[in-house]
């Protein structure tokens, strides 16, 4: 199997049929959490809380990036479609989120272009995975 090109999908952020999210491997710093939720914040469901199912009150806020990033695109490796079921068939359904780091304001506010989480919303299986391409910034304003 080659790389698996794999784009937003803006459609997939209004299914809220993912109760459970299991982590292939937990994200780095949070070695206890693997089992989340994808939870809605916002009424044009664009923010969205990935909750933590084993830590009370670890939370992270994500957005799809195509509305920030309409051109954001990743390979994924055959290691990590192969361990997230993401083939042909599937990539096409695949979830990507951009962790968001909230600053002081709105124009402070970033996101993680280089470390994107992955979900398949058929296997309910997720990664954050680390790209190779330099030129993505671990914090991007997350508005020009």
């Amino acid at each position: 199997m080659t790389a698996q090109p794999v784009t937003a999908q803006p459609a997939m952020m209004e299914r809220m049929d993912l109760p459970v999210i299991e982590l292939a491997h937990p994200m780095p710093g949070f070695p206890d959490d693997e089992r989340f939720a994808l939870v809605r914040l916002d009424e044009d469901g664009v923010l969205h809380g990935f909750r933590s199912l084993d830590s009370s009150d670890l939370q992270f806020v994500v957005v799809p990036p195509a509305p920030f990033y309409p051109d954001y695109a990743l390979d994924l490796d055959d290691d990590t479609a192969a361990e997230l079921g993401i083939d042909e068939s599937t990539a096409d359904d695949v979830l990507v989120l951009l962790v968001v780091r909230a600053g002081a304001t709105l124009a402070d506010t970033t996101v993680n272009l280089r470390a994107p989480l992955v979900v398949n919303p058929t296997t309910r299986r997720a990664s954050q995975i680390i790209l190779d391409d330099a030129d993505l910034p671990l914090a991007a304003p997350l508005v020009a």
